[in-house]
């Protein structure tokens, strides 16, 4: 049941981003990855065109080998070798010199992989189009806008109405270009 999907995958993302924070407040990173799982579910009751147990698990541990000590392997042992191939396409390679470079290596690895991996970067990115942290120059938060409309352009085949949310709220985040935060 894609109860104890979503409660197995939680624990362990829990677990590991345990000592982290949302950037710019001082919420629990389970907060993000639980809007993430949101966005996702909310996409497949508009349309239960995609593997939602798939989808959630990547939701849930996306961050996972980015942003902790989570490896491939322990993720493939653990939930799978496609969830893990999942999660490594939506890992930005720190190799890779810029964040325009790091940003285009990952969508390329994730357009060749299931909807499902799409779709999820596309819920990551509508969740982080929030009010952006006091310390990001509107500079920034320009760049931010102008990734996530990179990101809506490459994956808009993946899902419909996470395509069109994310449109939404690109055009919601650009007040904050011009605002005191």
């Amino acid at each position: 049941m894609i109860q104890e999907i979503y409660q197995k995958a939680m624990k362990y993302a829990g677990e590991q981003h345990k000592d982290q924070k949302v950037p710019g407040t001082e919420s629990n990173y389970l907060l993000h990855l639980s809007n993430v799982a949101m966005e996702v579910i909310m996409a497949y009751n508009e349309s239960a065109d995609f593997d939602l147990k798939y989808a959630i698990q990547l939701a849930i541990l996306h961050d996972t080998i980015e942003d902790t000590n989570s490896t491939f392997k322990e993720i493939s042992e653990l939930f799978g070798e496609e969830v893990a191939v999942g999660v490594q396409a939506l890992t930005k390679n720190q190799s890779l010199k810029t964040k325009k470079e790091q940003m285009l290596d990952s969508l390329n690895r994730i357009e060749i992989l299931k909807d499902e991996v799409g779709l999820v970067k596309l819920a990551d990115r509508i969740t982080n189009l929030q009010k952006p942290p006091k310390h990001w120059s509107n500079e920034k938060v320009i760049k931010y806008a102008i990734e996530a409309k990179l990101i809506s352009e490459r994956l808009k085949t993946k899902n419909k109405y996470l395509n069109e949310r994310i449109e939404f709220k690109i055009e919601e985040y650009k007040q904050y270009a011009t605002q005191e935060r």
